[in-house]
């Protein structure tokens, strides 16, 4: 194990993630400046130009820790710190599938609205002057028991209810969806 940092989500936006504090952090060693998300995308930024080696981030943390906003600020800081002129907003374009990924894979729980019931693993490509030149992400379903099963106070996959709520267009009668409600069994 490396480096590892412990962030706290304040659920509120905080001015230390513009370009400037970008900027401020890259080129720095670990422990010049204060603990913070870009501290270790640098670190590993430059281990794998030193190194010329893969290297990983891992993003954990409890249902609305902010990990998808902590993994998107460090896909910033690489699309910065390389220069990438056309992959600037690299973490737009790998995010740009959140919206279909989270419908199939978010559901209501107690502790969080849209909590993301699956696992991402993004993989972010350099060529050899060390520019992103592309982004794949796979994702992996942990709950497929919420299919059939939500606890108390908690929804299925937010798919089944837009699936519901848009029952009457006609691109979707052949499927005889009713109201969530009126589907118990699997739209608790």
């Amino acid at each position: 194990v490396g480096i590892i940092l412990v962030a706290i989500n304040p659920y509120k936006q905080l001015p230390i993630y513009g370009d400037a504090i970008i900027h401020a952090y890259s080129g720095q060693n670990m422990g010049d400046m204060d603990p913070h998300i870009f501290a270790v995308a640098e670190e590993a930024y430059k281990q794998m130009a030193r190194n010329n080696k893969n290297q990983s981030i891992i993003v954990s943390g409890e249902s609305g820790a902010g990990k998808t906003v902590s993994a998107r600020y460090t896909m910033r800081y690489f699309a910065t710190v390389s220069k990438s002129s056309s992959n600037a907003h690299v973490e737009d374009k790998v995010l740009a599938s959140n919206p279909i990924t989270e419908a199939v894979g978010n559901a209501k729980t107690t502790r969080n609205d849209n909590s993301s019931r699956f696992g991402k693993y993004t993989e972010i490509s350099f060529d050899r002057s060390y520019q992103i030149i592309g982004a794949n992400m796979r994702t992996y379903l942990l709950e497929k028991s919420r299919v059939v099963f939500q606890s108390e106070n908690e929804r299925n996959y937010h798919i089944f209810y837009q699936l519901c709520a848009s029952a009457m267009l006609p691109e979707y009668k052949h499927l005889k969806l009713g109201r969530s409600q009126e589907n118990n069994l699997l739209f608790i």
